[in-house]
């Protein structure tokens, strides 16, 4: 493509010679056949700013999974209903459908997801679509392709268009030579997943564009979320969401970790109010770009344990997945969180015995709960 190189360097030298003092900046180019980050050398982005008066576009990709359709309906009642829209690749039910915009949105389409960033004026990007740990392990070329080469897309149009991008990262970023109890923000990572390496790289990239490109790109490595709203799906600390659609349903747990395998955990609504306080904190008060964050810490059996104060029956037997625990082995124990509570006042609401009776509360009076109160 040297025609294609020379118009552009051609271009570039025409603006950069401009005697209107203007400073114009050369955005990413985007070429069939050529490298798909052409990015000028001089280049320069910056994050959106806000008057009190104005709110963001946001954008939230992968937004059916366990986060995206609670962050939406935070979101939404900050920044207004129209403000926030969610995307995904599959059909979203009615409920979700009708509270508010939904959009069909590729991430590996590079084209149609621009043209959702244009079209939409959208300012910040919330990126949720991955595969996560286990699901990961089991089609490591798909989620090679969903977790690292549509983050390349994303970066890209963020860079472009000037977005303040969200990345969430995990404890699956973390391997078995890095410290564990605690783990703090900056250590050895060495993760053994497609999915912890996928989360490495997106850390560096988003670090990478942000000093390179001056792309304003924000990262939490969330600990295990527990949410009464969705399913499990294919985590490896799935097993704390699954024990209480088990108790309800038929008083009989099998978990797929050993009894006490500790891990770091909390619960959603902590998630997504740390998402929103670290997007919405100032430049200046962020020291790094991606922040541990941190509520708890247990294992299986003091999870059963505070469960069955409520199920009492609950039965809780152990067969362990050896995948899963693996996995589970590599991971920290505990969270150092102590730059995020620093830099921008992070602060949990929910401890163990809170998360346990959220959960049964907005899982519904089923008998069983009624006999155990």
């Amino acid at each position: 493509m040297p025609i294609v190189k020379n118009v552009s360097r051609a271009v570039s030298q025409l603006l950069q010679s401009s005697g209107c003092g203007c400073g114009i900046s050369i955005v990413p180019v985007r070429c069939i056949g050529v490298s798909p980050r052409q990015v000028a050398s001089d280049a320069s982005f910056h994050s959106v700013s806000f008057s009190e008066s104005d709110h963001p576009r946001v954008l939230i990709t992968g937004g059916l999974g366990q986060l995206g359709v609670g962050l939406a309906k935070l979101l939404r009642k900050h920044f207004g209903k129209n403000n926030v829209i969610l995307s995904d690749i599959r059909k979203p039910a009615d409920n979700v459908f009708y509270s508010g915009p939904f959009i069909y949105a590729d991430i590996l389409d590079y084209k149609n997801l621009r043209e959702i960033v244009v079209n939409n004026r959208i300012t910040w990007l919330f990126h949720y679509s991955a595969l996560l740990s286990a699901v990961g392990e089991a089609n490591v070329p798909l989620a090679r392709a969903v977790n690292i080469t549509g983050l390349h897309n994303v970066l890209d149009i963020a860079a472009e268009h000037n977005l303040r991008l969200f990345v969430p990262s995990t404890i699956g970023a973390f391997g078995p030579t890095s410290p564990r109890d605690p783990t703090p923000d900056l250590c050895i990572q060495r993760p053994r997943t497609i999915y912890g390496v996928s989360k490495v790289h997106a850390e560096l990239m988003g670090e990478y564009y942000h000093y390179r490109y001056g792309l304003d790109f924000r990262c939490l490595r969330y600990p295990g979320i527990i949410s009464a709203d969705s399913q499990p799906g294919g985590g490896t600390t799935d097993y704390a969401v699954q024990i209480f659609h088990d108790a309800m349903k038929t008083g009989k747990f099998q978990c797929n970790l050993k009894p006490d395998t500790r891990l770091p955990m909390m619960y959603i609504d902590d998630c997504l109010k740390a998402t929103l306080e670290v997007m919405e904190a100032p430049a200046e008060a962020l020291s790094m770009r991606t922040y541990n964050i941190s509520a708890m810490s247990f294992t299986p059996e003091e999870l059963a344990q505070e469960v069955q104060k409520h199920v009492p029956e609950l039965q809780v037997t152990y067969n362990v997945d050896e995948v899963r625990q693996a996995i589970a082995d590599s991971w920290p124990m505990n969270f150092d969180d102590r730059n995020a509570r620093k830099d921008w006042g992070w602060k949990h609401d929910y401890d163990l015995p809170e998360l346990v009776t959220t959960m049964f509360s907005f899982l519904g009076s089923d008998s069983r709960i009624a006999q155990a109160n």
